[in-house]
């Protein structure tokens, strides 16, 4: 990766995707637009291209994008992560612990091991 774009406009894209159906995927694409595709996830043509890959349809997806209109959720998942100290992704947060970024599976099966014991 050779250059970091602004994803804002991805992330509110993705919070009005993944709730829709066929959304599902929008995570998956926008995750491969950035990585392994090296696009610049910070212009509006490339994120209606993704929508348009997971089947969402542009003209909605342009108006999402246009009006902001997922603006104040992204910012409430902000503020959130500000107040739980959440610096990286991917976070795991559950009953007060925390995993962060990229975590070898073993430790991903410790946390849910550890929180499963909690509920006993």
């Amino acid at each position: 990766l050779t250059h970091t774009y602004n994803s804002r406009l991805a992330q509110e894209l993705a919070s009005w995707g993944a709730g829709r159906e066929n959304g599902g995927s929008i995570h998956d694409l926008l995750y491969r637009a950035y990585f392994v595709d090296g696009a610049n996830i910070a212009e509006q043509e490339i994120l209606l291209d993704v929508a348009e890959k997971a089947g969402l349809p542009r003209d909605e997806a342009d108006k999402v994008l246009t009006d902001r209109s997922q603006r104040d959720i992204v910012d409430a998942d902000w503020t959130f992560s500000r107040q739980n100290d959440i610096t990286g992704v991917p976070t795991f947060l559950a009953k007060g612990l925390v995993v962060v970024g990229c975590q070898p599976y073993e430790t991903l099966v410790r946390f849910i091991q550890h929180l499963l014991r909690q509920d006993d």
